[in-house]
């Protein structure tokens, strides 16, 4: 009924838990339950930003990533592990 991933299978259990308790008091309603699990829209001008916030984001961290190694690279020198 559901794949083996808690974030698809936990929205099914809920689906078939809630109609069983349902059909034992005898309704004919039935409860639908739907799992979107990444965030969707149709407006371009939000995926737009979301893309642009990502991008920054993403720019600023290779940004502080090389100084990083090179402070490690100079701990190994300094320690002289080589």
């Amino acid at each position: 009924m559901c794949s083996a991933e808690p974030i698809n299978c936990f929205p099914m259990l809920v689906n078939i838990l809630s109609n069983t308790f349902l059909r034992l008091f005898n309704s004919t309603a039935h409860i639908r339950v739907w799992s979107e699990p990444f965030y969707s829209t149709q407006n371009p001008e939000i995926k737009n930003d979301i893309f642009f916030i990502c991008l920054s984001y993403l720019l600023i961290l290779a940004a502080g990533l090389p100084p990083l190694f090179a402070v490690s690279s100079m701990e190994d020198y300094k320690v002289k592990s080589m």
